[in-house]
């Protein structure tokens, strides 16, 4: 029997990175938002700053997440999903992932992506481009993908995304994600569909993902 050196595969390291940034983000914004209502309750809750007050509104309307898997959602976020357990996930179940894309989301992706291309920014400057008006940025668009695969039951980790951009989103469009299993590959890893829509049911985004499901951590 060969001798455990301790070593770790270039795939357990990936796994290993994915966790720590997952975990680093869902403790940040946890911060963020309590910090936010502490501010505001600090000030009275009179608004007298309003970048504060904005950001404690915006903080009391987040609720725990309805399956382990989440750690916060909004009343603005609708999913649905055809499976609840991972041990019973097989080709065919779906999940499905819906929310508008307004302006402080593209104004929190510009500044987090640092993509601050004026077709997404500036009215007057989108108004003489080829969309007639601002859109969202495509990477935002498509970060509602991701969002449905966290739906998944169990621990959903990405892997690999195609995707293939065949129309732009409007500010104000509710887009709808949604990935269906259609490729079960062994040692808990999937090959999915997955598609961006409009409300007008137009497909946005087309492409097909693969993904490693591994069972949430014990609490």
């Amino acid at each position: 029997m060969p001798e455990d050196t301790g070593a770790t595969t270039p795939f357990a390291d990936l796994t290993s990175a994915w966790m720590q940034l997952g975990e680093s983000a869902v403790k940040s914004a946890t911060a963020m938002n309590r910090a936010a209502i502490g501010a505001s309750a600090d000030n009275g809750g009179n608004g007298d700053d309003g970048d504060v007050a904005e950001s404690g509104t915006e903080a009391e309307e987040l609720r725990p997440g309805s399956v382990p898997s989440l750690a916060f959602e909004t009343d603005e976020w609708e999913y649905e999903r055809s499976v609840e357990q991972p041990d019973a996930i097989t080709v065919g179940d779906s999940v499905s992932f819906s929310k508008p894309i307004d302006d402080a989301d593209v104004e929190r992706f510009a500044l987090a992506s640092g993509d601050t291309n004026r077709l997404h920014l500036d009215d007057e400057f989108a108004a003489e481009a080829r969309f007639g008006g601002r859109i969202a940025h495509g990477t935002l668009v498509s970060g509602l993908i991701s969002a449905a695969l966290a739906r998944l039951p169990g621990l959903t980790i990405y892997l690999s995304q195609d995707m293939e951009f065949r129309g732009p989103v409007r500010i104000g469009d509710r887009v709808t994600a949604t990935v269906e299993i259609i490729e079960d590959l062994g040692n808990d890893q999937y090959r999915l569909s997955t598609v961006v829509s409009d409300g007008d049911d137009e497909v946005i985004i087309d492409g097909e993902a693969v993904v490693l499901i591994d069972n949430l951590p014990e609490e």
